[in-house]
């Protein structure tokens, strides 16, 4: 905003003060200022220096920062980070347009040293002792030279909205029933982690768990029964799906999936029979015919380190499932490797050759 000729920049305790016209009056009490002073949209002001000149009564409310705290300093991050780093007026003032991303997750550079920046992320605000999701412009003031005198910083609250987006995203990639992330959730974190793996060359696990007998069980107990056996099932799995990489998800019907990156296939079976063992222990009461006394799962599990030549999970999920089905023909109530399933034949006696193909194959 342009200030009256009647007005000057204000002179600071060091002495240094901005070219002003001839007649003067302090910035504090000039019209535009104090047009400024009574905004309802949050604003503050910086010079070339990235000191703070104006800050706005909005702003005081928005941070619980008042203006004589900041007013005269480069203390301005202090509203809204608990540690130093520059805001956006300072990347303005600096021009530095490649730093936004190393602050900022959402930002758009609206021309090089010309209409300034605009951001969005979510801030600290340590005086308030509460995040805000804010969105952020700022943008240069120039004077009949070209030389940059202020940056002028506006702030607006998004904090519902973003909570609000957030929560419809979650339900999005949430199984209604139990929790657990839904299908689509899996699949696509499935593929992240896989082409991650291939990246790295570490090796990624997946588990298919599989409820025994669940349809006897919903025949025997009622649906109702069956849905809180589900939920039962889902919190066992999810407990283990402990590292922030890992993620437990609901597959389809009575069967869990479980990526575990990073691991190798002895460590996977590790988990899946803790799996077993957890909801065992639960004790959940089954008696239908062919089936045993309680509810018991049967889990294939398989581990892969992803060649140049795979172009996705495929080979992954197949083997999964073959150890899953292997676990069922088997008997059930067990963990089978899919490194191991012509060797868990082999040991019953049975022939290597007759073990069958998968009835159905997952695809990412």
């Amino acid at each position: 905003m342009a200030c009256p000729e009647s007005c000057r920049w204000r002179r600071w305790p060091d002495g240094e003060a901005g070219k002003t016209p001839a007649k003067t009056v302090d910035v504090a009490d000039s019209y535009a200022v104090r047009l400024m002073q009574h905004l309802v949209v949050p604003t503050f002001v910086i010079d070339p220096k990235r000191r703070v000149v104006i800050w706005n009564r909005a702003c005081e409310r928005l941070t619980g920062v008042t203006a004589s705290e900041v007013i005269g300093t480069n203390k301005h991050w202090q509203a809204f980070y608990e540690t130093k780093r520059p805001c956006l007026a300072d990347l303005v003032a600096l021009d530095r347009p490649e730093q936004l991303p190393e602050y900022y997750s959402e930002y758009a550079a609206r021309g090089h040293n010309g209409l300034g920046f605009s951001a969005e992320n979510w801030c600290v605000m340590p005086k308030l002792g509460s995040q805000l999701y804010l969105a952020i412009d700022a943008g240069p003031i120039h004077d009949e030279a070209g030389q940059l005198i202020a940056v002028v910083e506006t702030l607006r609250d998004l904090t519902d909205q973003k909570r609000a987006e957030m929560a419809l995203k979650e339900l999005a990639t949430k199984d209604g029933l139990t929790g657990l992330s839904n299908r689509r959730a899996f699949d696509q974190m499935l593929m992240s982690e896989w082409a991650r793996a291939q990246r790295t060359q570490k090796p990624l696990a997946l588990l298919f768990v599989d409820v025994d007998h669940f349809k006897l069980f919903n025949d025997r107990h009622g649906h109702q029964s069956g849905d809180e056996c589900l939920r039962a099932v889902a919190a066992a799995v999810s407990r283990h799906a402990m590292r922030p990489l890992d993620l437990a998800g609901r597959y389809g019907g009575e069967e869990f999936a479980l990526i575990l990156p990073d691991m190798d296939c002895d460590t996977a079976c590790t988990v899946a029979e803790e799996i077993r063992r957890a909801v065992m222990a639960l004790q959940i009461a089954h008696g239908a015919a062919g089936a045993g006394d309680h509810v018991s799962l049967s889990v294939g599990v398989a581990s892969q380190i992803p060649s140049g030549a795979d172009g996705g999970p495929d080979r992954l999920l197949g083997a999964a499932d073959e150890a899953l089905y292997a676990a069922k023909r088997l008997g059930r109530n067990r963990v089978i490797c899919a490194e191991r399933v012509l060797a868990e034949f082999a040991a019953l006696g049975r022939e290597a050759a007759a073990v069958p193909a998968p009835v159905r194959r997952k695809s990412a």
